[in-house]
């Protein structure tokens, strides 16, 4: 067993960058830190919204979680905070088991965010980063794909002021019928306007700065029209008081029947919190030159998480639209990420009170706008059309969150994901070979005009050798011997096995004996090493009637000279 081997600096990553830190750094993360800031806020808030929770929760969670990452995670660039699928995961979680908004469901996301962090730690520290190589891309890009589908539709609640569910879509389809007849055509207004701003004022005014501030300016001036012809007497609902301060440490009540409750869905958000990071942060890790270390990304962002849960906030996660931002505006260092926590302070100690006229419309359109973009089907048309297996695993997963809900939809995108690699793993790609002449290269005697031997038969298989196909390799020798009775030397072409497991193991030996009562010799060419070392102590070897050839010409060259004589 591997010794851990942790140390200071493997923890704590900044103690390398500190050391070299300049003040030209420091004013590019300055002017990073600003831009980031002008998404931070409107998006912190939505996604708290999103998540069930007080606006404010959202400010909290974007200041201490942020900090730490700093100072703990790998990448230069990621911003952590609260994210629209995390949100919407842990609002799927909480929803049946407390009333929204609630004393006991703060309480729960706040300790729902310590579990995904203590599930993340632990990861990291005993090396689990591989988890991440466990879900398949096409499953996670059809899980991204149906959340956000879950997420737009959850927001027209604010969008059009009618209660809506919307954990799957019958229940939205349902509860939308049922609640059609109260629309707000002021609600209505209020958010085409503010899907009209958000759309077009980037096109209208094609600069890089307004198209990053556009959710700043429309919460702004949300806020003073709002403000100067009082709406929010008139029916629009609006964020309402926000306490000013800072959140109060607070580790919450420890309740073991609700952590056991928590527990399956804590590891599911750890999951998709872990590979959305890392793949997010993988996409400026080569411009930035940044050293990433998947193992390293589970402990930044377990401790990340902790600090979330003890400081009134709930689970964070990488976000794809403010890392792009922060990497675009120029941060050079996590201490871009530093100084928009400082920011996100000074905002909740004197700014609070400011946004107590902002329309919970405004913030529903800056989530429906930004999420909306992700709801695309292509992707599902092109993996259907490269690989049924993964187009089938993507479509099981997007109706398993678009019509059960978000956690069922992820297992069985899993599970089947899995169940499809055991079977390829079992019906692994078998060949009879033989000799493109005038090379010495060995192709596929279905695919190509090759000269074979008829006392000789090579196969070659593409697939490790396990107790899953190890039978599978076995009859099919066996049905090619029984179509050529002058079979006299089986030689297996070993150049795509990288692993042979005990059962395969076993297999070759009883073939290797009952060739030898037919009087076949068993051959065994271009081994790999790591295979030999495992195999030169085994019966097999010991036992084998033939030999081990270093490359498949050589050995269809020495046995059919062998066969002339």
């Amino acid at each position: 067993m591997k010794k851990l081997n942790i140390k200071i600096s493997n923890i704590f990553p900044a103690i390398q960058w500190l050391k070299h830190y300049q003040y030209n750094s420091f004013k590019a993360d300055l002017i990073a830190a600003l831009i980031v800031l002008a998404m931070l806020v409107p998006q912190g808030m939505a996604y708290a919204m999103l998540a069930g929770l007080p606006p404010v929760m959202g400010i909290y969670t974007s200041i201490l979680p942020m900090i730490i990452y700093a100072f703990t995670g790998s990448s230069t660039t990621l911003s952590i905070g609260p994210v629209a699928i995390i949100s919407m995961m842990v609002f799927a979680t909480l929803n049946p088991l407390f009333p929204v908004a609630s004393e006991a469901y703060i309480e729960a996301a706040c300790l729902l965010a310590i579990l995904v962090g203590i599930i993340s730690f632990i990861l990291g520290i005993f090396r689990f980063g591989f988890l991440i190589q466990l879900i398949s891309h096409p499953v996670i890009q059809s899980f991204i794909i149906a959340s956000a589908l879950l997420i737009a539709l959850g927001q027209l609640k604010f969008l059009l002021d009618i209660p809506i569910k919307a954990n799957n879509i019958p229940e939205f389809i349902f509860s939308l019928v049922q609640n059609i007849h109260q629309l707000s055509f002021l609600s209505i207004s209020f958010s085409l306007a503010a899907i009209s701003m958000l759309i077009l004022l980037p096109k209208v005014v094609p600069s890089s700065f307004i198209a990053k501030t556009t959710p700043l300016v429309l919460v702004i001036s949300s806020i003073v029209m709002v403000y100067l012809t009082s709406l929010d007497q008139y029916g629009l609902k609006t964020v309402g008081v926000i306490p000013t301060g800072l959140p109060n440490f607070h580790f919450p009540t420890w309740d073991f029947a609700l952590v056991q409750k928590l527990l399956p869905s804590a590891f599911m958000i750890a999951m998709i919190s872990f590979v959305e990071s890392l793949a997010i942060a993988q996409a400026t890790a080569l411009q930035k030159r940044d050293d990433l270390n998947s193992n390293q990304e589970l402990i930044a962002l377990g401790l990340a998480n902790i600090a979330a849960g003890i400081n009134s906030g709930f689970a964070v996660s990488g976000s794809l639209s403010r890392t792009v931002v922060n990497a675009d505006a120029g941060a050079k260092t996590p201490m871009a990420g530093v100084l928009s926590s400082l920011f996100m302070i000074a905002v909740s100690l004197y700014f609070t009170g400011l946004f107590q006229n902002l329309p919970l419309t405004v913030l529903a359109a800056t989530i429906f706008v930004s999420i909306w973009k992700l709801v695309i089907f292509t992707p599902f048309y092109e993996t259907w059309k490269y690989s049924k297996a993964d187009g089938l695993a993507m479509i099981a997963t997007f109706l398993g969150v678009t019509c059960i809900d978000i956690s069922t939809g992820l297992i069985i995108g899993i599970v089947l994901t899995f169940i499809l690699l055991l079977w390829r793993i079992s019906r692994p790609h078998i060949a009879v070979i033989g000799l493109i002449e005038g090379t010495q290269h060995f192709r596929n005697v279905s695919r190509y005009d090759v000269v074979t031997i008829p006392t000789i038969a090579s196969f070659r298989v593409d697939e490790n050798l396990s107790f899953l196909n190890a039978h599978v390799l076995k009859g099919y020798i066996i049905t090619e011997l029984s179509h050529n009775k002058a079979v006299k030397h089986v030689v297996i072409n070993c150049s795509s096995i990288s692993n042979i497991d005990l059962s395969a193991l076993e297999m070759l030996e009883e073939l290797n004996r009952e060739l030898l009562i037919l009087d076949i010799k068993l051959h065994l060419s271009e081994v790999k090493s790591p295979v030999m070392d495992r195999l030169v102590d085994s019966k097999l070897i010991k036992e084998l009637t033939g030999q081990i050839f270093l490359s498949h010409y050589q050995a269809i060259q020495y046995l059919s000279s062998e066969s002339t004589v």
